[in-house]
């Protein structure tokens, strides 16, 4: 799963509220366009944006093809989320090249510069660009 390609294809507000109709019942391209008050032709396109990310699931009912939600594929996705929430902040030491000031035992603001006066900020080198 392409986590990027996911979150945009949720992004759009109608492709989520397609999303929520087929987490609680599996419909059709016409179903979804009733519910939605939309035209067939956008359900089947942004149908085709959440199949591409992987999110839906088509199964074949007589003519019709009936949309259900890949819920593992969601279930990853809130995983992938947990995990960055759960990232640890690593504290900045100039002694390393990061961004507090040893004297205050803040991090500074870019803007503010250093402490030193030279009104640069932390990552500024002698052009004025950011160093990276």
């Amino acid at each position: 799963m392409e986590k990027t390609l996911v979150l945009k294809a949720l992004a759009d507000e109608t492709r989520m509220n397609i999303v929520q109709l087929l987490l609680r019942h599996n419909y059709c391209v016409g179903a979804l366009a009733r519910k939605l008050d939309v035209s067939e032709g956008a359900v089947s396109q942004h149908l085709k944006v959440l199949r591409e990310a992987g999110l839906l699931r088509g199964r074949r009912k007589g003519y019709f093809m009936h949309y259900d939600v890949d819920r593992d594929a969601l279930r990853l996705l809130a995983a992938e989320i947990e995990g960055l929430a759960s990232v640890e902040r690593v504290p900045c030491t100039p002694a390393r090249g990061r961004c507090q000031s040893a004297s205050q035992g803040r991090p500074l603001d870019e803007k503010q510069g250093h402490s030193d006066g030279t009104g640069k900020g932390c990552h500024s080198n002698d052009s004025g660009r950011q160093a990276r």
